[in-house]
C-alpha cells in the first residue's frame, strides 16, 4: 500500500480558488488502445440493450434525438 500526502495552498485567497482532487489509484495497464465498436453494431436497429455487469442490468438506450443513455 502506497501512502501519499498532499499539501495545500497556502494563504486565504488561495483556499477560495476552486480545486479538483485528482484520483490517487495508479492508472491500468492497458495492452493498447481501448477496444472500438459502433453503437449500431451494439444495437442492431433496436433502441435499447441490457447490459449484464457484476450481477447488475444497465440499459443503453437511444434517445429520440440519437444520443445515448446508460442507466442502472
Amino acid at each position: 500500500m502506497t501512502t501519499t500526502v498532499l499539501s495545500l495552498p497556502q494563504g486565504a485567497e488561495a483556499l477560495s480558488r476552486p480545486f479538483r482532487l485528482l484520483s490517487l489509484k495508479a492508472p491500468l495497464e492497458s495492452a493498447g488502445p481501448a477496444r472500438r465498436i459502433s453503437s449500431q453494431s451494439l444495437l442492431k436497429g433496436e433502441r435499447e440493450l441490457v447490459i449484464q455487469h457484476q450481477g447488475n442490468e444497465y440499459h443503453l438506450r437511444l434517445t429520440r434525438n440519437d444520443k445515448l443513455i446508460l442507466t442502472k
